[in-house]
């Protein structure tokens, strides 16, 4: 959809969804439950995939949770990826259907042991070997393989003019994933069974480390900003750093990395990196809504209500028109409050209103179709958007 050009990979099977540069940019998110509560489990990645992730990710961090995996894979239609820490080796030998049932292992190199690193990162990659599991090897600044990172601390303190420390420490977080993909390919992993990650939770040094880490690599990259936060700080970090990133053509698959509120939606994550994407043009989810910001002349709230109707309702019907319907997530939809730069903006819309006083002028396809009463805008709106979405080419049955 856009001009920009992807940094080339190679291309990873993640339980047949596709992850590389060949692909569209992949959107995945993770569970806060216990994995261990398969129930809770279950609908969390329910929820998650109706949203739209196309991969899900859960803890594995105990026996529990171990023993649960094979029971959620078996009631979700989305690939499961495994989340390790700290006894990855031990879980995944001890439990072999749960390394049979998950479609990826997620390695940390930084929190697979000290003294015994590559021999317990090695029985990682030999069990996603036998399995014929791929690996995202995931470097985190908070968790960075402190050998390594002495290593070239005390290498830079050599230097006649020593870096700077958080630039030591960027190269670091490259060298750890490259020097981890090197290791698993060693023994004996296949180069298009890997993915990379990079996480730190500033937006610069995301798009730093990234910048670096792309030339160094043919593998697809996962791109993510660590402990992103809550709320409006979260989704505006997050898609800062991301957007830099997919704009220069680095990054394959994404996650959104919010913090919810207590009890707040998990999804709103999917729905964030859905936007980023979109909003970038790299994909289509959903029709989009051009709304009126509101001004002078727009004093009530009635066009903020309205839109908000509106595109809760599309988002709602968006679930059975991707099944029914081909095209219908492209859909336009503009909802605009007053005279001046409402009929233009609903003209550019495949759908639209363009506001008066007590009544609206009906826009389909840049032509007005009649006026509408003020009290009947999102009726109409909803029964237009509805036909629009029945006139695109039907999806073709599965086989």
């Amino acid at each position: 959809m856009t001009g920009t050009e992807r940094h080339r990979t190679a291309t990873v099977d993640v339980g047949g969804v596709q992850v590389g540069s060949c692909h569209p940019v992949v959107v995945q998110s993770m569970t806060n439950t216990d994995t261990a509560d398969a129930a809770a489990t279950i609908a969390q990645v329910r929820a998650l995939a109706e949203a739209g992730s196309e991969l899900v990710r859960v803890t594995v961090n105990n026996d529990a949770a171990a023993r649960t995996v094979p029971d959620i894979v078996r009631e979700v239609d989305v690939p499961v990826i495994g989340d390790f820490h700290y006894n990855g080796h031990l879980l995944l030998a001890k439990y072999p259907a749960c390394a049979r049932a998950l479609a990826k292992y997620r390695i940390n190199p930084g929190n697979v042991g000290a003294k015994h690193r590559d021999e317990n990162f090695a029985t990682i990659i030999k069990i996603a070997m036998d399995h014929g599991k791929p690996v995202r090897i995931g470097v985190n600044w908070g968790s960075l393989d402190q050998h390594l990172l002495t290593e070239m601390m005390d290498a830079n303190a050599k230097l006649a003019e020593p870096r700077d420390a958080r630039d030591v420490m960027l190269d670091a977080i490259v060298e750890s994933a490259i020097r981890s993909a090197e290791l698993a390919e060693a023994t004996g992993l296949g180069h298009d069974r890997i993915i990379l990650s990079a996480k730190v939770s500033g937006v610069q040094d995301l798009v730093e480390v990234y910048r670096r880490l792309a030339p160094r690599s043919d593998h697809p990259l996962h791109l993510g900003l660590t402990e992103a936060g809550m709320g409006m700080k979260g989704i505006v970090a997050s898609t800062a750093g991301l957007s830099i990133l997919l704009q220069e053509g680095i990054g394959d698959t994404i996650r959104v990395s919010l913090t919810p509120r207590p009890g707040g939606d998990r999804t709103e994550e999917v729905q964030v990196a859905q936007q980023i994407l979109q909003s970038l043009g790299l994909r289509i989810f959903s029709p989009q809504v051009t709304a009126c910001p509101g001004c002078g002349r727009t004093t009530s709230t009635f066009f903020q209500e309205m839109a908000e109707e509106i595109q809760g309702y599309l988002r709602a019907e968006m679930p059975r028109w991707r099944e029914q319907y081909r095209g219908a997530e492209a859909l336009r939809v503009a909802v605009m409050g007053c005279v001046v730069n409402g009929p233009g903006e609903a003209r550019e819309a495949d759908l639209g209103i363009a506001a008066g006083k007590g009544f609206g002028h009906l826009i389909v396809r840049g032509e007005v179709r009649g006026k509408v009463p003020e009290d009947r805008f999102v009726e109409v709106l909803v029964a237009e958007a509805e036909k629009m979405a029945r006139e695109q080419e039907p999806e073709p049955a599965s086989s």
